[in-house]
């Protein structure tokens, strides 16, 4: 730089921590733009990043830096200020306009922190200077509040670039970047939960960095002051009016708000005359993304000020309460009458709940919480009630309340007429059913269901949806597949009808284990990605399961070897379920376990596998739920770190439980358990020499998971075959098994269950070279093939003799997208007729 000016001010210092980000400053360097105005709320790092532009300007600029300290001027000191930067003898606003007009000499102008409360004179005088046209001047702005100016018409001219809070916002590779930059850098979990509690807001980023990352834990560490409540408290609360202060405060202890509702709080004509004001002023109030026209407070503060005590609140949440119930909007009403500690208004509003708004918000939570606060009196005075109450205590694993509260439906008998007396048994026994089916009854469970679904009407559709989901479940838990598909497609097809978006992702759910232990995991992947993508639209946001699809993507990410997607899946579902009490949370941490023991940290493995069983025993959640799972999983690690022995003592006594007459099924989320069990328990004897036919028993195994098409778990019995051929010295029967597991495993594409061989057994690769094990000989590479993965899917179902319709039915497509799957096929391969297609896949090596 040749200029600089030399009475204005400072030039900005940039902090030794600073991080340059040059996602932010090359555009705005790079762009022809006359006016960059970044316009932000406090501590969003907007003077930061005009003085990184500043740093980079060309040598030949002359660039003048005056800070405005948010202060309010007159429109005769600012030309004053740009008159003494400039070099002027007159400081009047002709002159100033005048030189700016004929500048030479390319200069950048910077205004940080402009004025932050309203000033139309000061405002107009900008948009005067603004307005100049000379090609030589850039204008820099950084302010709390946009002024009043004609930002349309430099817009349209292509004269404005403009960068606002979100864009500002550090991301998580940012955070990553700023760890690593101290004495003792954080972990990269660190950087994910700071980026979290901060949305990225550039000062809570720096403040939890400062505190010891304490906002990633919780609000502040005892015994020291609270930063961010101090910097609240000078940025923005000594700036406001007392009452808009109290309003700022009041709506930030709200989930949300429009003018309206601010109308009935602080008054009619002035509620949205303070919205307005507080907006105007950048006061961190932002679009509430669900719906518009709603608005929230940035929730990190809201956060924060919801941790204060506020003696004042129960009032207000009552008035939103009354505001909320009137516009019949239950969900709202009833977390402000909770707030507002109006228990019984609360259990009123319950009546209103659907089952499918039990997966809203914290509603789970809330009504435990409420359960426990307030007992039975208040919250079993209604089957709707008892239902409710019955779902979230099955949903959190509370099977011992869940069974007194199923009890309660014994009050409300007899009903005044027959049918109605029916009705309430079948809710009974739909509710009894799913208790049983938890526990692990799956016979008593099963005549349930089918009781209930003779005798429900066609509008309780939410209680037939849970009869055909449990039965769902149990037909994949004893290995029917074809019973279970046509059970899912029931349901889905019900649930589509209600246009039920919550019902239906539960039962996709159902669906994505189907399509898994059909071999199927990258459809399965695809079906929840899509899910997970509809939910995400939700007004309200459907947490628990939101949590739960996360989890069950992890699975199959882990499974397909996609370590990375299958880390962020785990414990982004991991925390869901954990903010939602869902007994699920087990398999968050299982998930994690897997990850840490495909690296050799096996240490770590086991913490979380005692992470996970503390919490079930905290909650209070019976044994029956993940004792087995838990023992399984660790039989893995012990197999891998060469501990049978380990694996045999636990393995025989977890069998104990699902044999003989008083056998249970397996948990639903772990439907391969107990052939699992059985297999890893053959290897555990086989490596202590105490098997007896383990060749039989695996191949016993292998048979009947071949007549129940569960491909998954053919390739983990080929592969345990071929190992167990190989420590008994079989090498034909193990190259052969090895083979066979290899290729199914390439076609179903399951990484993990070849990878947990090589931790077993890395022998058996001196053996055989890694490279010809890895060479899939079922398909060719993506590239290679002319056909895309759902194509050869209906290929293979044409080659099998299935009409359009049967395969629509199977790949849940509708008959029009089949018809057209059919079409590109032809194209593709060159042909008119099916059996042509086949004939020309099997030459070109697409399918056997």
């Amino acid at each position: 730089m040749t200029a600089m000016t030399p009475c204005p001010g400072f030039l900005p210092r940039l902090s030794s921590h600073h991080l340059s980000r040059s996602r932010l400053s090359a555009p705005l360097l790079a762009s022809p733009a006359r006016v960059k105005l970044l316009c932000a709320p406090a501590g969003s790092g907007k003077t930061a990043l005009l003085a990184e532009c500043l740093l980079q300007a060309p040598a030949a600029c002359r660039v003048c830096w005056l800070p405005q300290a948010g202060a309010m001027q007159t429109p005769l000191q600012l030309c004053g200020e740009l008159a003494r930067a400039l070099g002027l003898a007159g400081s009047d606003e002709a002159a100033v306009l005048d030189h700016l007009a004929h500048v030479q000499t390319p200069t950048w102008l910077f205004l940080d922190d402009y004025c932050r409360v309203a000033a139309p004179q000061l405002d107009l005088l900008l948009d005067r200077l603004l307005a100049i046209g000379n090609p030589a001047l850039t204008w820099w702005l950084g302010g709390r509040r946009r002024p009043q100016c004609n930002w349309p018409r430099l817009l349209l001219d292509d004269q404005l670039y403009e960068c606002t809070g979100p864009e500002l916002a550090f991301t998580q590779e940012d955070i990553e970047r700023l760890l690593r930059q101290l004495p003792q850098p954080l972990s990269i979990h660190t950087a994910s939960r700071i980026f979290q509690r901060s949305a990225g807001w550039c000062a809570g980023v720096r403040i939890a960095l400062l505190e010891g990352s304490d906002l990633a834990a919780s609000p502040c560490r005892q015994g020291r002051p609270n930063t961010l409540l101090e910097y609240l408290e000078h940025e923005l609360f000594s700036v406001l009016p007392a009452e808009l202060s109290e309003v700022w405060h009041v709506l930030a202890h709200l989930p949300r708000f429009n003018a309206a509702l601010c109308e009935h709080l602080f008054g009619a004509g002035e509620g949205a005359q303070y919205l307005r004001a507080l907006q105007e002023l950048g006061c961190f109030i932002e679009p509430w993304d669900p719906a518009p026209g709603w608005l929230q407070v940035f929730a990190p503060l809201a956060r924060l000020m919801r941790d204060e005590p506020w003696p004042a609140g129960r009032s207000w949440h009552r008035r939103a309460c009354q505001w909320f119930a009137v516009q019949e909007d239950w969900q709202a009403a009833f977390e402000q009458a909770l707030l507002a500690q109006e228990y019984e208004v609360a259990v009123s509003l319950l009546q209103h709940f659907s089952f499918e708004q039990l997966f809203e918000q914290q509603n789970v939570v809330l009504l435990l919480r409420l359960h426990e606060q307030q007992g039975d009196e208040l919250l079993l005075g209604s089957p709707q009630l008892v239902g409710l109450l019955t779902a979230a205590l099955l949903f959190a694993g509370r099977f011992d309340q869940a069974q007194h509260c199923v009890a309660q439906m014994a009050r409300f008998a007899p009903q005044p007429t027959a049918s109605g007396q029916r009705q309430l048994v079948a809710r009974w026994q739909a509710q009894q059913g799913w208790l049983l089916h938890l526990q692990g009854l799956m016979e008593p469970a099963r005549m349930h269901f089918l009781e209930a679904l003779t005798e429900l009407p066609a509008h309780a559709w939410p209680t037939r949806l849970l009869c055909l989901s449990g039965l769902t479940q149990q037909a994949l838990l004893r290995g029917e597949l074809d019973v279970a598909q046509m059970l899912s497609r029931e349901a889905l097809c019900l649930a589509r009808a209600q246009d039920s978006l919550v019902f239906e992702a539960l039962l996709e759910l159902d669906h994505a284990q189907l399509l898994e232990q059909r071999g199927a995991p990258h459809r399965a992947q695809s079906l929840l990605d899509e899910v997970q993508q509809l939910l995400s639209r939700q007004a309200y946001r459907v947490g628990p399961l939101l949590g739960r699809i996360a989890l069950r993507r992890g699975r199959l990410a882990l499974r397909q070897g996609q370590a990375e997607q299958a880390a962020g899946h785990f414990q982004n579902g991991l925390e869901l379920c954990l903010l939602s009490h869902d007994k699920r949370a087990l398999y968050g941490f299982l998930g994690q376990a897997f990850l840490a023991a495909n690296q050799g940290d096996y240490a770590y493995a086991f913490v979380r596998l005692r992470d996970a069983e503390r919490l079930m025993q905290q909650r209070q959640i019976p044994d029956t739920v993940y004792r087995a799972v838990l023992l399984q999983v660790s039989s893995v690690f012990w197999l891998q770190q060469g501990r049978p022995e380990l694996v045999q003592e636990a393995l025989r006594r977890v069998l104990r439980h699902y044999r003989g007459p008083q056998a249970r099924q397996a948990p639903p989320a772990s439907l391969e358990l107990i052939p699992r069990i059985e297999y890893l328990l053959v290897l555990a004897e086989v490596y202590l020499q105490r098997a007896e036919a383990p060749v039989a028993s695996l191949q016993r195994l292998l048979e009947q998971a071949r007549q129940r098409g569960m491909l998954c778990l053919q390739t983990e019995l080929h592969l345990a075959l071929a190992e167990v051929a190989f420590l008994l010295g079989d090498r034909a029967l193990s190259a052969g098994a090895l083979q066979e597991g290899l290729e199914l495993g390439a076609r179903c594409n399951l990484h993990q269950a070849l990878h947990e061989l090589r931790l077993r057994q890395p022998r058996m690769f001196d053996l055989h070279p890694v490279a010809e094990l890895e060479t899939p000989v079922l398909l060719p590479a993506a590239g290679e093939s002319p056909l895309s993965q759902r194509e050869l899917e209906v290929l293979q179902l044409i080659a099998l003799g299935s009409s359009n319709q049967q395969i629509a039915e199977q790949l849940f497509i509708s008959l029009h997208t089949v018809k057209t799957h059919a079409r590109r096929i032809h194209s593709k391969l060159g042909v008119e007729r099916r059996t042509q297609a086949v004939a020309k896949a099997k030459t070109l090596g697409l399918m056997l």
